[in-house]
């Protein structure tokens, strides 16, 4: 759990980002599996519609964030799955692919090419949404459509508004909660007129004129453990793949798809967690 500071509003309020970890049961695990399917179909969906009324005429007005949260509501009655997501995040996507489509027009270097589809591949999912999260003791918040969830501790949401959240599921199979709230603004320590020297080294990571010394940092071993994991990783997705051509190719009554080999699936996820170790030794 860590927060970062984000950046300074007017008044005595700031915006803080508070990251959380989550502990979801497997019933609301299926839940968030769903919302991060209807996120990625929403914004699938209004791609398809924008790119086809681009190339049918360019000089049509551009579609804003608004109008397409006017298409949300027929778009839920023809399919009635995206009822279980929280509205505001469906509103979030196309806010962002409002602002992606933006990007494209303004730019006239011509480096940002238009919007993609997203794919249900990607290893990190996520959905951002803009509703009221509530604290339930030491160790619950209540999330919209997903009821009382474990989380880590609530204490550093004492005082704070909510502004967003995002509910991200790491390669590493963990689930995480970012949120934006508006705290207030921290009282400004009195300078003590004391000074200190550093010495940043290479034995040693730095060396304080008072004494203390920071070893330098060494995750040699989590690195190491990610390299042997990427090349199992690879070798089993690339076997897995030759075996899916090979049932293709011999028109198989029932051929098998690269999802139902689980090797390569074990393989990626530790090679995530080794990764995400030594990330978090250096941060």
């Amino acid at each position: 759990m860590f927060d970062i500071i984000l950046k300074r509003k007017e008044g005595t309020n700031v915006l803080k980002g508070i990251k959380l970890r989550l502990y979801p049961n497997r019933t609301q695990q299926n839940q968030l599996e769903q919302m991060f399917g209807n996120d990625r179909f929403v914004w699938n969906q209004m791609l398809a519609m924008m790119n086809e009324r681009y190339q049918n005429n360019k000089a049509l007005p551009f579609l804003g964030k608004f109008k397409l949260n006017y298409l949300l509501k027929p778009l839920k009655k023809e399919y009635p799955f995206l009822k279980n997501s929280d509205s505001s995040s469906l509103q979030v996507v196309n806010e962002f692919l409002t602002q992606s489509w933006k990007n494209f027009f303004q730019d006239k270097s011509g480096q940002i090419g238009k919007p993609r589809f997203h794919s249900r591949k990607y290893l990190k999912k996520s959905y951002t949404g803009k509703s009221i999260i509530k604290t339930a003791g030491k160790r619950y918040l209540k999330i919209p459509k997903l009821g009382y969830v474990k989380t880590s501790k609530t204490g550093v949401l004492q005082n704070t508004k909510v502004k967003r959240y995002t509910v991200v599921l790491e390669p590493t199979g963990k689930y995480y909660l970012s949120l934006q709230a508006e705290i207030p603004e921290p009282e400004k320590y009195s300078l003590t007129d004391k000074q200190v020297g550093i010495d940043v080294g290479v034995a040693d990571f730095a060396i304080l004129s008072n004494g203390l010394k920071y070893p330098s940092f060494d995750n040699s071993y989590f690195e190491k453990k990610a390299k042997v994991w990427q090349r199992k990783y690879a070798r089993r997705r690339h076997l897995a793949k030759l075996l899916v051509l090979q049932d293709r190719n011999k028109k198989v009554l029932c051929p098998r798809s690269l999802e139902s080999f689980t090797n390569w699936q074990k393989a990626q996820k530790s090679k995530a967690k080794c990764q995400a170790k030594a990330a978090n030794q250096r941060r």
